[in-house]
């Protein structure tokens, strides 16, 4: 197995990776951007550690995509492999993994659902279909009923829920997509996902905000945004399940537990480190604070004074995660391919930041877990997407577990999806 480190990072990483064990930084030392950021080096952000608004300017830091160089690569753990499951695709989003082992792909800017199946002997794709086209910006996927025979497939449109009769093993849809509910569209975030609660009898539907942090008192706009919608299966509205999550990107089910988890873009304009993009278990009818108050019961200075009754309400997420990661899908760790340390932990994808300089993100990371709860850490897992001289090339969206246990990485700055493996090789944090 060939290992392609930096140079310059190269013994950084190394022990990074060996003494995370032991170190986690925490304070200060906790808030990180893209040069500090290597495989193993936990961190855990608290309320107390959260500067004042404004305490740095708010930056424009966008990402311009840069071609990914010769020999450079993904970087991970000693014991690891990271190889291309499939390249040359376009803006590869979110992905769920069908009963039957097919990977399902939102390729959400061409409109499409593709499927892959089997994994060759170099770790790549063995078949791509394209199952269906012509949708609006499609992001999450699911299927239904759950366990082994589904007979749907729900898709998540910017503006809608739409369904295909399915049976295991279809690679093209049999049927039209039948529209089962509609949502509120347009604004500055596109993402839907769908996951349903068990024993399926609700469809819940993350649906993120239409501003920053427009006051929704007054802005239409912002009806069933930032919320979680609780909907049945068949697409008859029943209420907001959670609300005041400025945008819940990444929906799963907690399997030890049944419980909805949110991977969630906070706000943006008061600085690098406020306000902590965040992984939460989401409580049913709960307050996450948006667009009023942030992490309890902080008040956004651009909503002074506003709703003082909600002050107490505000539930502080489980996990902080760097403000401006851009959190996007995640899911939990059940397979026995990885090391037992990672069983039952969650994996997020985090896209990277515009918000802020130098710029941070742009990574995978583990989330310990410990009795099915968050340890409120989070570590670095799968890095390497920014070049030394702040140049980005890649940017992780989506993160599934194949039937085979490896985790599958969508990454829609090189438009490739990667598969990491354990191999429990020493030294070679990755491979080609």
């Amino acid at each position: 197995m060939k290992s392609i480190l930096f140079p310059a990072v190269a013994a950084t990483i190394v022990l990074a990776t060996f003494s995370a064990a032991a170190q986690t930084l925490t304070g200060d030392a906790a808030f990180t951007d893209y040069s500090k950021e290597h495989p193993g080096l936990k961190r855990k952000i608290t309320v107390a550690d959260l500067p004042q608004p404004y305490a740095t300017p708010s930056a424009n830091n966008g990402a311009a995509i840069a071609p990914r160089p010769e020999g450079v690569w993904p970087q991970t753990l000693p014991g690891f492999k990271v190889e291309q499951f499939a390249t040359g695709l376009e803006n590869p989003r979110l992905m769920r993994v069908a009963p039957n082992g097919d990977i399902f792909l939102a390729e959400s800017s061409a409109g499409k659902i593709i499927v892959f199946r089997g994994i060759g002997a170099d770790g790549k794709a063995g078949q791509m279909e394209v199952f269906a086209s012509d949708l609006k910006e499609p992001f999450g996927i699911n299927f239904y009923p759950s366990g082994p025979n589904p007979q749907w497939v729900y898709v998540g449109n910017i503006d809608s829920v739409v369904r295909f009769p399915y049976k295991n093993g279809d690679l093209k849809a049999s049927g039209p997509p039948q529209t089962l509910a509609s949502l509120p569209g347009g604004g500055g975030h596109r993402t839907r996902d769908i996951v349903f609660t068990p024993g399926g009898k609700h469809m819940l539907v993350s649906v993120g905000s239409h501003s920053n942090d427009d006051d929704t008192d007054t802005t239409p706009a912002e009806f069933h945004r930032a919320d979680v919608l609780e909907f049945t299966p068949d697409g008859k509205f029943e209420k907001v399940y959670a609300y005041g999550i400025r945008n819940c990107v990444g929906e799963t089910i907690q399997p030890a537990t049944g419980d909805l988890w949110c991977s969630t873009n906070e706000r943006d304009g008061l600085g690098n480190n406020l306000v902590p993009d965040y992984i939460t278990h989401v409580q049913e009818d709960g307050f996450y604070g948006w667009p009023w108050y942030y992490m309890g019961s902080i008040q956004d200075p651009r909503q002074m004074g506003k709703h003082p009754e909600l002050k107490g309400k505000v539930i502080v997420p489980d996990v902080l995660l760097q403000p401006h990661f851009a959190s996007l899908e995640m899911q939990f760790y059940e397979a026995k391919q990885f090391p037992a340390q990672f069983h039952g932990w969650a994996f997020a994808a985090e896209h990277g930041s515009w918000n802020r300089d130098p710029r941070g993100g742009y990574e995978v990371i583990a989330v310990p877990m410990e009795n099915n709860k968050a340890t409120g850490e989070f570590e670095d897992f799968l890095t390497g997407f920014v070049l030394p001289d702040g140049k980005v090339w890649g940017r992780p969206v989506g993160v599934a577990v194949a039937k085979d246990g490896s985790l599958l990485v969508s990454d829609d700055g090189s438009n490739t999806i990667w598969r990491v493996t354990y191999t429990g090789e020493k030294g070679g944090a990755a491979g080609q």
